[in-house]
């Protein structure tokens, strides 16, 4: 079994403390990669500012804070002060636009790679240590500089490296990790234009404009996460409370199961709620946690009401509630995590920050809260037995990563409601469930016709486990070239499954966004009619 838990380190109250992905497993690796791991930034955003780079985080042997130069070499950073002291300037040149530059990252570091543009950071200590920047604070010295960065933990077990978008979305960026074996894995693409069209989508959403920072000269710098807008007085502080008490008190009358580990279905958590209080028994009837009705700011921090310790209960149940919370899934589906994407994000206060930054990611794979690696939505990378890394700084307009295939693809649209046939939040993966949505032009809703297969994002529309019977949904998956992956448009506008002889339905007539497709008996109806767009 395989533990994921996020590592806070605690800093005086001047300090900011850092996430980081950290990785625990239980059988020791058979092999571990270089003392020095090899990490390309590349930029490829089409800007001309000269970049910036920094590796700052935690040598895990000394638990000592510092900085790592480009060669790999780890310098603690000297004592601080109150008020806080300028820290060294240990800035790394970077690449400028189409190049290329390589850091080296020692075994046995967990920190941030940061990148800025155009002007170098300022960074300052405590006598505790590392202040991180904080732009979300007006009053930070990197308030009007832009920058982002990543997370990673190295060590004896492999490397971690994800495109994190906890705290703010800015510098559109995609991460990789090269194992021994030569297999390269990417993580965190935006579609084409995605870095536009995440801004557009946060500004179009009533009382979420704010969170958007513009720099005079025009450059949009960041869109922040909403607990960050909150404590910078740029978005409601209350905006989930009407919505936590109704999940909340929905457990009074009936239970909630927790089952936190996706390998091992069998250990589940049982949720009743008492005024405020929500606590959990395991399946011999003893009660093992509780939790107080959480703050919106503990929902969107993943924190306080809310804290996750490092065990194997109680942790992982607050992991749990909080990824349900943020997802909008608390309280409706009382079966914990929901991993059915199509189910997120439709509560009465939709984390629109999350859903929009997920949607617009090629894969649907992104960090947009603390906990959202619960059943695996984030944009992490990671390898036992890394040989090479990169970060690769993608296009801020027109020109990004667009999932295939693209040619000649079009929507598919209802002639009944005008609805598009949808892949949720753009997660184009395996055993993904589709849907009817609002046409919105996006790479979710263009359909290639290839052969007599139709797909998206390099998978296929597929009749779920080959069952011919009527009501099977209609899911994406690997294309294998078997007969429950072709469908033929007819004339009449019927999409029929070839190995089923059945239509793709909208199941029981749902007009609403979100309507399952289902495959049913042919009846010539307007829930089964079709056409291209």
């Amino acid at each position: 079994m395989r533990t994921k838990r996020r590592l806070l380190h605690l800093l005086a109250a001047l300090a900011v403390s850092v996430p980081l992905i950290v990785t625990a497993a239980v059988q020791p690796a058979e092999a571990v990669g270089p003392a020095l791991l090899p990490v390309t930034v590349t930029n490829n955003t089409g800007r001309g500012e000269a970049t910036y780079l920094y590796v700052i985080g935690t040598n895990l042997s000394t638990g000592r804070l510092g900085y790592v130069n480009q060669g790999g070499t780890f310098t603690p950073w000297p004592a601080g002060s109150i008020p806080p002291s300028p820290a060294p300037d240990v800035a790394i040149g970077g690449p400028g636009n189409g190049g290329s530059t390589t850091v080296q990252f020692p075994r046995g570091f967990s920190g941030r790679i940061y990148f800025s543009f155009g002007e170098k950071l300022k960074l300052f200590l405590t006598p505790d240590g590392f202040v991180q920047p904080a732009p979300w604070n007006s009053g930070d010295a990197n308030h009007n500089i832009l920058f982002d960065w990543s997370e990673f933990t190295y060590n004896v077990d492999g490397l971690w490296l994800n495109s994190t978008q906890v705290d703010m979305i800015s510098v559109p960026h995609a991460v990789t990790v090269t194992g021994a074996s030569g297999v390269t894995k990417r993580e965190g693409d935006l579609v084409n234009d995605g870095r536009n069209a995440v801004f557009n989508a946060i500004r179009a959403q009533s009382g979420w404009a704010n969170t958007i920072k513009t720099r005079s000269d025009g450059t949009v710098l960041r869109a922040l996460a909403p607990g960050k807008a909150a404590e910078a007085g740029q978005f409601s502080a209350t905006y989930l409370d009407g919505y936590i008490t109704s999940a909340w008190n929905a457990y009074t009358s009936k239970t909630l199961t927790v089952t936190p580990f996706l390998d091992q279905p069998n250990v589940k958590y049982f949720g009743r709620t008492s005024g405020n209080v929500m606590t959990f028994t395991n399946t011999s009837g003893a009660a093992v946690a509780s939790f107080n009705k959480p703050s919106s700011s503990s929902v969107w921090g993943c924190d306080k009401d809310l804290f996750a310790p490092n065990d194997l209960v109680v942790g992982p149940i607050a992991r749990t509630l909080c990824a349900a919370l943020n997802r909008g899934t608390l309280g409706t589906i009382d079966t914990q995590p929901s991993t059915n994407p199509a189910q997120f994000y439709q509560n009465s206060a939709p984390n629109h920050y999350a859903r929009i930054i997920h949607q617009n990611m090629v894969d649907g794979k992104a960090y947009a809260f603390a906990f959202d690696d619960v059943g695996n939505f984030e944009s992490l990378v990671h390898d036992g037995d890394p040989r090479s890394a990169s970060i690769i700084l993608t296009p801020f307009g027109a020109g990004g990563t667009t999932p295939p295939p693209t040619s000649g693809a079009v929507p598919l649209i209802s002639d009944w409601n005008g609805k598009c046939i949808d892949v949720p939040n753009s997660n184009f993966s395996d055993g993904v469930q589709l849907q009817t949505w609002t046409c919105n032009n996006t790479n979710a809703q263009k359909w290639a016709f290839s052969g007599s297969t139709l797909q998206a994002g390099g998978k296929c529309m597929d009749v779920a486990g080959g069952n011919p019977a009527g009501g099977t949904v209609i899911q994406l998956a690997n294309c294998n070239g078997s007969v429950w992956q072709q469908f033929v448009l007819s004339g009449a506008g019927d999409l029929v499954n070839v190995g089923a002889n059945r239509c793709v339905d909208i199941r029981d007539w749902n007009a609403a966004d979100g309507a399952r497709l289902q495959i049913w008996d042919c009846a010539g109806t307007a829930n089964q009619k079709w056409h291209k767009g």
